[in-house]
């Protein structure tokens, strides 16, 4: 029998078993197709209540390990979890998960700009334009700009017309965005500069995408990225939201 601390938090209790049998699966203790002991056998070997087991267990089925199946037990489907979504695990109350972000998209986004300067459509080149509009509207209100923001590299990725750049950006979201975790009740809780900073790098790539300049296009879209990372150090920096 398996001893457990006396006076552990449930919460300890639950990781403990789950840890213990994660571990167990891990090593082929228990096969892949193998039926797992039942609960009264686990609750004893691990001197915890049944709740205890069936949360322990519960968290293994939802890391895609176990598979309960009707009147016949819990058995054991894989012995690892899946690897996460791309870019679900990104921590996006750390600075420098932020800024891991921006230099990822900088590496995409900068050829991206270049490729819609020689590559977009009217319909397209204005798309961008009404994209970065639409920001500056936002922005002059005082209202959240996060998505719009978000919207209008999207729309330079399509402009790109390679859907590769724009599922790319769509894996990101607009959480995407350095300042969306800097919101405060709905609006930007931004001071002006940095949004005028922003709205200006916006129209310079969005000049230079519609005058067609390729090189142009990419140094305008590289010091907005690398510009944004020196200012989200700073907003952290300086507490400026």
């Amino acid at each position: 029998m398996e001893m457990v601390p006396a006076g552990r938090p449930s919460g300890n209790l639950v990781k403990h078993v789950s840890e213990n049998l994660r571990n167990e699966i891990a090593s082929g203790r228990f096969e892949v197709g193998e039926k797992l002991p039942s609960q009264s056998l686990l609750t004893e070997r691990f001197e915890v209540s049944r709740t205890v087991i069936r949360e322990a267990i519960a968290s293994l089925q939802a890391d895609g390990l176990l598979e309960a199946r009707q009147g016949a037990g819990v058995f054991v489907v894989a012995r690892a979890a899946p690897s996460p979504f791309p870019f679900q695990t990104v921590d996006h109350a750390r600075v420098s998960s932020i800024l891991e972000m921006l230099e990822l998209r900088s590496a995409i986004e900068i050829e991206a700009a270049g490729l819609a300067a020689l590559r977009r459509s009217p319909a397209q080149e204005e798309a961008i334009f009404r994209a970065h509009q639409a920001v500056a509207a936002l922005i002059a209100n005082g209202e959240r700009s996060t998505d719009a923001d978000f919207a209008f590299h999207r729309a330079i990725a399509g402009a790109t017309n390679n859907p590769r750049f724009t599922e790319f950006l769509d894996l990101l979201g607009p959480s995407a965005i350095p300042r969306a975790n800097l919101q405060v009740d709905g609006g930007e809780g931004i001071r002006a500069p940095y949004l005028e900073k922003i709205l200006d790098e916006h129209k310079q790539i969005a000049q230079a995408i519609s005058s067609g300049d390729e090189k142009l296009a990419r140094e305008t879209m590289r010091t907005h990225l690398k510009g944004s990372q020196h200012r989200y150090r700073a907003l952290i920096q300086n507490d400026m939201a």
